[in-house]
């Protein structure tokens, strides 16, 4: 006899989507404490089972910059969502949640020169250093960035390979604001930006060096609560088999 599950907490708002995600085995790829936190917020306490693909996916290979984080997104759900089947075939996972979160340059107002040399936003990865970190945030400081964090739902279908991959994409700009130095050094010295794409924490420390912030917060932070639910109410209204299986 296969274990119940319900991942749907007391405190989720009672819609015909949370409903139908009742008594499911629902999975969070990933371990970050930011998005469970962010998902409990809202209802949801997905099992946790991190996902162990590389993330080595070449970012020069995507025309579509904001496609790297939806990609990756993608392989991390489909490894946790074919690992648990073959762990437990007797215990399927109804839905696996993949994101990605990544931080972009952005270079506000976009000229004719900058289209015409076809200057790219560049992927901003986590410092290797305080100095790293460090020359991250002078290259930030009085300037903007974009959050873009892929989500990916990997569920299970009737036809071959026998599951189906639905996923988006969440933007959120970031104003920063212009910081005196003495301020960027105390933040890097408190080391909190160091395991952190960007080398920034809004919802931490991090955020007083932020202006104001254009988009969703929670994206910001790793996982966008609001478009993720409004993904599941679309699969919900327009696929009649969606848990269903």
């Amino acid at each position: 006899m296969a274990p119940q599950h319900n991942a749907v907490l007391p405190t989720a708002l009672k819609t015909p989507t949370i409903q139908k995600l009742t008594n499911k085995r629902i999975i969070l790829a990933s371990a970050s404490p930011r998005r469970k936190e962010i998902l409990k917020t809202l209802g949801l306490a997905p099992e946790i089972v991190p996902s162990t693909f590389a993330e080595n996916l070449p970012f020069s290979s995507f025309e579509d910059i904001h496609e790297y984080p939806v990609s990756t997104a993608n392989q991390k759900a489909v490894e946790v969502y074919q690992r648990v089947l073959t762990e437990t075939p007797d215990d399927p996972p109804d839905l696996v949640i993949g994101a990605d979160t990544v931080v972009f340059t952005h270079a506000l107002p976009s000229t004719t020169i900058e289209m015409e040399a076809g200057v790219r936003q560049e992927l901003l990865e986590k410092p290797s250093s305080k100095e790293d970190n460090m020359r991250m945030l002078m290259d930030l400081n009085g300037g903007i960035c974009e959050v873009v964090t892929g989500v990916s739902l990997v569920y299970p279908i009737l036809s071959a390979p026998g599951y189906e991959i639905k996923s988006i994409d969440e933007r959120t700009l970031v104003y920063f604001g212009d910081n005196p130095d003495h301020v960027l050094k105390a933040y890097v010295d408190s080391e909190e930006g160091l395991d952190r794409a960007g080398g920034f924490a809004v919802q931490g420390r991090g955020n007083l060096l932020i202006r104001k912030i254009d988009g969703d917060f929670h994206n910001a932070v790793g996982f966008p609560g609001a478009s993720f639910f409004k993904l599941l109410d679309i699969l919900v209204e327009e696929e009649e088999d969606f848990l269903a299986i």
